[in-house]
C-alpha cells in the first residue's frame, strides 16, 4: 500500500477562491474586509510568515497591514496599539505574530485582542467557545487539518483519533474539533507511557509536537490517515514534518506532506476567519 496525498497546496487554492468570492460580495456592499497583523522583532521565520500572510490576503481582496515594530518596543506600547486597532471599526482581523520578544507576556498580549477579531483563535474566549460549541474563531492550524479531513470525506463518527501534542495553539483545539465530528480522541504527550500502543489502535493520527519522526512506519495502523503538522529540519537542512514520511507512506491510507501539506491551510484558514469577522461585523 501507498498512502494517498493530502494535497494542502491544491485545497488551500481551493479555499482562497472561495474566499475571494465571498470577498468581492462584502465588497460589494461596501464592506472591505482588512487584517492587521504586527510583528515585533526581526524574527527571521516570522518575517517570512508575515509576509505571505499579506500576499494571500492581497490575492483574495482582503487588506492586509503589516506593522513591524522593533524588539525593543515596550509591552504597554504594544497593549495600547492593540487597543487602537479593537476601536478601528475599519479593522476586522488582529494578528500578533509569535513569538515576542522575552520581556513581553504572550498570554497579555493575545487576551488583549478583541475576541471579536480574534482571527488567529487563541484568546481565551475563542478556546472557551470551542469547548462550549459557541460561535467563535477556531485556531488555523486545526481548523485546517479538519478541511482537510473533510476534503477525504472521512466519516469521523466512531472512528479512534489520536493526537499527539497537547499545546494550547494544536494539540488541544485539534482535540476538541475531532470531538465535535463523534471521533473518540485521545490526546498523547512527552509523559505518554507507549505512544506505540496507542497509535496502532488509530484510525486518524494527528502529529504535532515539533519532534522529528516522532511517527514512523511500525507506529501507524494500515489504511489510516496520519496529519503532518510539525515544520523540522532534517540533517541536511530540508524542511521535514514530525512523522518519517517514506515509510509512513507505505503503511497509512492518506498523508499530508511536509511542505506542502498543513502549512498552507493554516494560512488559508486565517483568510478564512478574517472575512468570518468581517460579515460577522456588516451583520
Amino acid at each position: 500500500m501507498t498512502a494517498q496525498l493530502i494535497d494542502g497546496n491544491a485545497l488551500a487554492r481551493r479555499i482562497r477562491a472561495e474566499v475571494s468570492g465571498r470577498t468581492q460580495a462584502l465588497k460589494a456592499r461596501g464592506v472591505q474586509p482588512a487584517l492587521s497583523i504586527i510583528l515585533v522583532g526581526d524574527d527571521p521565520a516570522s518575517q517570512v510568515y508575515t509576509r505571505h500572510k499579506v500576499n494571500d490576503s492581497t490575492e483574495t481582496g482582503l487588506k492586509a497591514t503589516l506593522e513591524t515594530y522593533p524588539a525593543d518596543l515596550s509591552e504597554s506600547a504594544l497593549l495600547d496599539r492593540i487597543r487602537a486597532l479593537n476601536a478601528d471599526p475599519q479593522v476586522h482581523g488582529i494578528l500578533v505574530q509569535l513569538p515576542l520578544p522575552k520581556h513581553m507576556d504572550a498570554s497579555k498580549v493575545i487576551e488583549t485582542i478583541s475576541p471579536a477579531k480574534d482571527v488567529d483563535g487563541f484568546h481565551v474566549a475563542s478556546a472557551g467557545a470551542l469547548v462550549t460549541g459557541q460561535p467563535g474563531f477556531w485556531p488555523c492550524t486545526p481548523y485546517g487539518c479538519m478541511k482537510m479531513l473533510e476534503s477525504i470525506g472521512i466519516d469521523l463518527r466512531g472512528k479512534h483519533a489520536v493526537v499527539i501534542g497537547r499545546s494550547n495553539i494544536v494539540g488541544k483545539p485539534m482535540a476538541q474539533l475531532l470531538l465535535q465530528k463523534n471521533a473518540t480522541v485521545t490526546i498523547c504527550h512527552s509523559a505518554t507511557r507507549d505512544l506505540k500502543a496507542m497509535t496502532l489502535q488509530a484510525d486518524v493520527v494527528v502529529a504535532a509536537v515539533g519532534k522529528r519522526n516522532v511517527l514512523t512506519a511500525d507506529m501507524v495502523k494500515p489504511g489510516a490517515v496520519v496529519i503532518d503538522v510539525g515544520m523540522n529540519r532534517n540533517d541536511e537542512g530540508k524542511l521535514c514534518g514530525d512523522v518519517d514520511f517514506e515509510g509512513v507512506r507505505q503503511v497509512a491510507g492518506w498523508v499530508t506532506p511536509v511542505p506542502g501539506g498543513v502549512g498552507p491551510m493554516t494560512r488559508a484558514m486565517l483568510l478564512v476567519n478574517t472575512l468570518e469577522a468581517a460579515e460577522r461585523a456588516a451583520r
